[in-house]
Order: C-alpha cells, then structure tokens, then sequence
C-alpha cells in the first residue's frame, strides 16, 4: 500500500496530502454535564477550501473528511480503530481470506429516496479503478482481484473482484489476503456512488454541493466548489438518523493558526488547531487536546547518489548526531515526540498482549542521541569510504516550520567534525518531484498513515518502492515484509512478528533516521463532546458529537 506524503505542518491534523493523520490513541472529547443545548450547531474550521466531493478524485484532507460524514460505506471507525457497521450488516469471509460476502443493510437510501444498493458500492470500485478516472487513492484497491491488469489496460474496469450478488449481497474477492481489508473498507475512496447522479452530473459531478448525492449522516449545503465556507445538515433519511444529535455543522476556511485562536476566543469557532508558540503559551488551559500518533518525519539518505551513505556506521553517525528529544520539546514545542521508530507510536498493537508495536519493535540505537558515539562513527565511516570530509545538501520544504526543522538538522550534524551541510528548501511539489526522481542527497520526508496497520509504513521501503526515494534495499527486510503480506497474512501473531522484525531490521540498519512524531493541538470548547480520533485513516469522527448545556 503507498500511503500517503505529507508536507509539514506544525500542529495540522493531516490524512495527507489526503489522508488525516492522526492522534496517538483515539480520543472522544468529553463534558460534564450531559443535558443537551437547545441549539444542536457547531461551528468548526479547515485548513483549505474542499476541493471535490466525487468519490473517485477525492484526495486532499479537507474534502475526504467532507466525503466521510455524508456518505455511508461499509464500515465506519469508532474509538481505537474498532469498524463499526455501516451498510454491512453481517460479513463472511472465506476462501483463505480471498473472498468477503457483505450483507447489506436495506434500509439506507440516497437523499433523492432511492435505497444504496450492492449495485452502487460495485459502480463506484469499476470508476474508481477505471484508468481513465484517473483516480489518485485507487491504489488503496490494489488488493482485489484483476485491479493491475485493469490499471495497465489488459482488462476491462468490469472484470474487478466486485460483484452484486443480489440488491442486498456483495461479493469481493482479493487477489491474496489482505490482513488490513475491512480497515480500508473505512475509508471514502471504498464508499458508494449513485450512478445515476454521476452520470446525470458528467464531468460535474462533486463540483458543488448540489451536484452529489448522500447516503451518509449528513448531507452539503451552501457550497458552489469555490467558497470558503459551508454547512452540512443532518440527513434526515440516513439510516442512523436517531443516533446523529447534531443539527447543523458550519464549515470555514481559517488556514493561519492566530486567526482561529482569535475566533476560538471570541466564540466564533468551536475548535481551533494551534501553533507551537500557541501551545507554550496556553499549557495550562483545560481547553486543549493534545493528539499524537499516526504519522512520522523522518529523513532519507540517497545511499544511490552519495558513495559515504551506503555506509552503514555514516547513516548511524548522522541519526545519533540528532537530538530528536530536543527537537520535539525546545524546537517544535507542540507537544511533537521523538519517535521509538519508523513506524509511529499508537498505530498498532501486538495481537496477543497489546503492546504498542512501536515498543515492541524499539531499537535504542537507531533512534538515540550520542553525539560522542556519532563522531566515533562517522570518523570510521568516512575512513572505510575513503573520504576525509562529507558535504552534504539537505532538501527541505519551503514552509517556516520545515525551514526550522531543516536548520536544527543541519547544526546539530556540523557538531561532527569534517561534515558540512547545506540547506535548499523549495515548494512542496519541486521538493516532492525532487524527492521521486532521487534528486537529492539528504531530504526531509514525512508518511501519515492510511490504515492502522505497520504495513503501510514498512512496505515504503522495500527495495523498489516508489517512496523508497533514498534507495535503501535489504534482502532480509524485504522477506520480512514480504512474508507478512503473503505465507502469514492469515495468521495475526507470526505477520505481526514479521513486521516487528523488518522495523528492527530497518533501524539496525539506519535506512532511514526517524526525527519526530508531530502533535495536533487543538482547542476544544467544552460543551462539545462525544468527537472522535483516531491514529490513521478517517482520523476525525464528527457525526456522533453533541453540544451540552
């Protein structure tokens, strides 16, 4: 699975580039008093404008987080990941996990009366997957069975492991198991479509907020697909009407942290995400939430185009040189953590004793500060490389956040003699094509979670990998992951140790250096409660909050 890159972004919950990234545990905001306001409306703020509610072309944060609460797929995430029952009302899973029978619920309709059917959930996989729809998230479908020969143009959109068994039974059926299947199925790019709309709407459909139709628990107003503003309401012939108590939520674009703080304190918003400066100034205040969890920064090193980075004891130099607690508590300030690993904190937990993977899988040595250690190695490395001194770039996004990350990087490594390091930030999309074609020596990356599955972090850097963009390639690594998506994708504790040894493997051999975990820091009021979220995927749950007296 790709996941998702994202630039960095003090305090921003991110899906990336798409995806939300995430909390450490799922959170639900809570308040005392439990009798409900008169007035069931609030008022909340994204970081950018939605820009499209169709199914298919839906890719950034703002407009997947729209998708998630007015439209019904098969499943929904509640508190800690756990899949709650959307359409799905009973599934079956056989065939050596290959094949997923859905029973479909049939009392769900669209908002123009007509009842979501097994027909719907299929239109909406064959264009998502169509070549021609060009869809940016259909690799999440990369499971089912014939989706590459689709993608390559060998087979048609309507030979997909898809199928209506009747109005109320859907049959899917994989290439391989999928371990990770029903989390994805969570996710928007897997909901339904109604084709009829889509058809009727052409190349308009999702443009505005008249020109979609709603299954979910709520339902667009107010948006002409270039406004900053806009209001979902409750959808009155959603299945679950009974449990949405909100009536009204009332969207706005605020992308500046000081202007959200400025509505927060004023009562025009109900919650804001604050800035680093923010959070020191306003720790004590009761108000605000802290999530962490999901998404990791780290740095990668072109072992392809510099000699001294395929060195094994130069990579460990220049992550041990770092102090990633620092960065975190002096530098960010944002309640960000330094990371136990590639692979974040409150993704994922041992099936058995539900230890957090990222403790299970901890290597000290690949994430410590040693700077004493860290010359030692870099003086051995740089000998066996035949080299006396390293001069390095290091890339970097353009905004004021990765500016300073970049620049903390670069005095922290010329603590060690004979290294040198020199900073080039541009914009997000030079710095990312940048990064893709392997122009670069050292860059700053960054990966939010799709799915609560260490899979998704791990699989970035397999040999080949597409955002393996520093050319790390290990072959035990790599039969590490391999085992746990092919001989134990049926069996949770041996794939489970898979993945714990390929996120040893990779730390012990430095093939990336992790630097730290990124904290959302909101403020919430107090009133509003029952909001969950979650560490990956649709990481914020709006539909079951309420407003108290």
């Amino acid at each position: 699975m790709k996941g998702k890159q994202v630039s960095i972004l003090i305090g921003v919950a991110l899906l990336v580039a798409g995806g939300l990234a995430a909390c450490g545990k799922s959170t639900s905001s809570t308040n005392k008093s439990g009798q409900l306001a008169t007035n069931q409306s609030v008022k909340l703020s994204a970081k950018s404008e939605v820009t499209t509610l169709d199914v298919s072309k839906a890719a950034d944060s703002t407009s997947l987080t729209m998708l998630y609460h007015t439209q019904e797929g098969l499943y929904r995430l509640g508190k800690n990941e756990k899949l709650i029952n959307a359409m799905a009302t009973k599934t079956t899973v056989s065939n050596g996990g290959k094949t997923y029978v859905f029973k479909l619920r049939q009392n769900n309709h669209w908002n123009d009366g007509k009842a979501v059917t097994a027909n719907d959930f299929v239109y909406s996989w064959r264009r998502t997957v169509n070549p021609k729809t060009a869809s940016e998230y259909a690799y999440l479908m990369a499971g089912l069975k014939n989706y590459n020969a689709i993608q390559k143009g060998n087979l048609g959109p309507d030979q997909l492991g898809v199928q209506a068994v009747n109005k109320n039974t859907l049959k899917v059926t994989l290439s391989k198991p999928v371990a990770y299947f029903k989390l994805l199925l969570a996710f928007p790019t897997f909901f339904p479509q109604e084709q009829s709309v889509v058809e009727k709407n052409g190349s308009d459909n999702g443009h505005s907020s008249s020109q979609t139709a709603y299954d979910g628990p709520f339902t667009m107003t107010k948006w002409q697909g270039t406004n900053q503003s806009w209001v979902l309401k409750k959808n009155t012939k959603f299945w679950d009407k009974k449990a949405i108590t909100l009536d009204k939520m009332n969207f706005q674009v605020v992308a500046d942290p000081s202007t959200g703080l400025s509505l927060y304190q004023k009562h025009e918003l109900d919650a804001t995400t604050l800035d680093g400066t923010q959070v020191a100034n306003l720790k004590n205040n009761q108000d605000m939430k802290t999530f962490v969890g999901g998404t990791t920064y780290y740095m990668q090193m072109n072992q392809k185009k510099v000699k001294a980075l395929r060195n094994l004891k130069v990579r460990q130099a220049l992550s041990m040189a770092i102090d990633k607690q620092q960065l975190g508590k002096s530098v960010l300030r944002d309640g960000s953590k330094a990371p136990m690993g590639f692979v974040s904190q409150n993704l994922s937990r041992n099936p058995k004793t539900k230890t957090d993977f990222a403790k299970d899988a901890y290597v000290k040595d690949g994430v410590t500060y040693d700077l004493k250690q860290a010359k030692t190695l870099m003086k051995a490395g740089l000998k066996a490389s035949g080299q006396k001194s390293l001069k390095l770039t290091l890339l970097a996004d353009d905004t004021s956040v990765t500016k300073t990350v970049a620049q903390y990087i670069q005095a922290e490594l010329q603590k060690m003699p004979n290294v040198k390091v020199t900073i080039n930030t541009l914009p997000y999309k030079t710095r990312l094509s940048r990064s893709n074609a392997g122009n670069f020596e050292l860059v700053l990356s960054s990966w939010g979670a799709d799915f609560a599955d260490p899979i998704n972090f791990l699989s970035l850097m397999s040999t080949g990998n597409t955002n393996n963009n520093g050319d790390f390639s290990d072959a035990k690594y790599d039969g590490y992951v391999k085992d746990s998506e092919n001989k134990d994708a049926n069996n949770p504790t041996a794939r489970y140790q898979d993945l714990v040894n390929a996120e040893k493997r990779l730390m012990t051999q430095q093939g990336v250096v992790p630097l730290y975990q990124p904290a959302t820091v909101e403020m919430w009021n107090s009133k509003v409660s029952g909001y969950v979220w979650n560490p990956a995927g649709m990481s914020r749950g709006y539909q079951w909050m309420k407003v108290e007296k």
